[in-house]
Formats: C-alpha cells, sequence, structure tokens
C-alpha cells in the first residue's frame, strides 16, 4: 500500500472508532467497508520486472484502449506511437517507469475531466507530462486525470533517475495513462489487451 492511501485511511478510521464508542454500529460498519476499499485502491503489488533493455513495460495496470500513430508535427517524436491505457476504479492505480533513465522534464497541465476511456481527454484532461530519456531513446508518459479521477501524482522530480518498472507516481480513482514511443519500435499489444504495470511489454527496439 502507497504512503498517500494513510490521508485517507486514518480518518475514516477515526470516524469509525467514534461511531463504534458511540454505539452507531451500522454507521460503523459501512464507514469499515470504505477504508477496506481505499487500503485495496491504494495497493501496490509486488511485480516480476522483465529483463532487457530493449523491452518497455506497461506504466500501468488496465485495458489498452488506443494505439495510434503520432503526427509528423509532434517535435520530440515524430511519427512515434501512441497507446493509451485505461484503468477502471478497480485497476491497481500505482504507476511504474516504463525504461530506465532520468526523469528529463516533468510538466503539469491543467485541463478538464472527461472520461478517461474518449481518445479526447489524452488532448484536454488534467494530467502530468513526463519525459524519460533512456540512454538511447526517450519517450513520453502522461498521468491522466478521468471524469472521478482529480488528481494526478508524480513523486519524482526532474533530474530524478528511474528504474523500469520502478513506482513513481498514481492517479486516484479511475484514469488513463499514455505512453509516447519513438517510431522505430515495435508495438507488442494490441488493444482489447489487459497489462499489467511493471511486468507487462507493451513494445521493444532492436
Amino acid at each position: 500500500m502507497v504512503h498517500d492511501a494513510y490521508r485517507f485511511l486514518i480518518p475514516l478510521l477515526a470516524l469509525c472508532a467514534l461511531c463504534l464508542y458511540l454505539g452507531m454500529g451500522a454507521a460503523a460498519a459501512v464507514i469499515a467497508v470504505l477504508a477496506c476499499f481505499v487500503a485495496y485502491f491504494f495497493r501496490n503489488p509486488a511485480r516480476k520486472i522483465p529483463p532487457g533493455d530493449h523491452l518497455v513495460v506497461s506504466p500501468a495496470d488496465g485495458k489498452v484502449v488506443r494505439i495510434g500513430r503520432l503526427p509528423d508535427a509532434d517535435k520530440e517524436l515524430p511519427g512515434g506511437h501512441a497507446i493509451s491505457i485505461f484503468l477502471n476504479i478497480f485497476d491497481v492505480h500505482v504507476n511504474r517507469a516504463p525504461i530506465h533513465g532520468a526523469l528529463e522534464r516533468l510538466e503539469y497541465r491543467r485541463g478538464r475531466f472527461k472520461a478517461a476511456y474518449d481518445d479526447e481527454a489524452s488532448r484536454v484532461n488534467e494530467q502530468n507530462v513526463l519525459t524519460i530519456r533512456g540512454p538511447r531513446y526517450c519517450i513520453t508518459v502522461k498521468q491522466i486525470a478521468g471524469l472521478i479521477a482529480r488528481r494526478v501524482v508524480c513523486w519524482k522530480q526532474p533530474g530524478s533517475a528511474v528504474e523500469r518498472g520502478e513506482v513513481f507516481g498514481l492517479i486516484r480513482f479511475g484514469s488513463r495513462v499514455d505512453v509516447h514511443l519513438p517510431q522505430d519500435f515495435r508495438v507488442r499489444v494490441k488493444v482489447g489487451d489487459r497489462v499489467k504495470g511493471g511486468s507487462s511489454v507493451i513494445a521493444e527496439v532492436s
């Protein structure tokens, strides 16, 4: 369980204890169930990271909802690949670094809160945009808030080193994560696939 959970769990557990003290058993039971869900939502299961510096692992648990090409007008990754992963409220919501490298840039963008499965969410929703530079290439990861998610969190600062599969942040309560890759990568997933953060390979480069 990640540390962000405690800011929700502690008040809930305190309220549950108060309800029990006041003899409000039904209310305490409801709050206890809510506290259990919060603990479940903020879980951080151990993952086996596949070896190989040529592999890109999924930054999130969820369902691949879109695979497309980046426009040639994209200044950083012209003609590259865009992979979008939708996280429902029951998925693990911690995010993991797809490659080994350094966080070159972190940009927070204010925006709207459209449903995360909508392709337009990648462009207009509130998001963190992370640029990770590896030894051989650079990729972009977007943490995108959704209709319910109202908070994107990154625990790393620009200049920080990241290991492939390392947890770097989370998105609270339903969201979307996009990965932008250079054009010489080969995508190894398809729309509809379920992926696991840190352990599912989504692309590779020769």
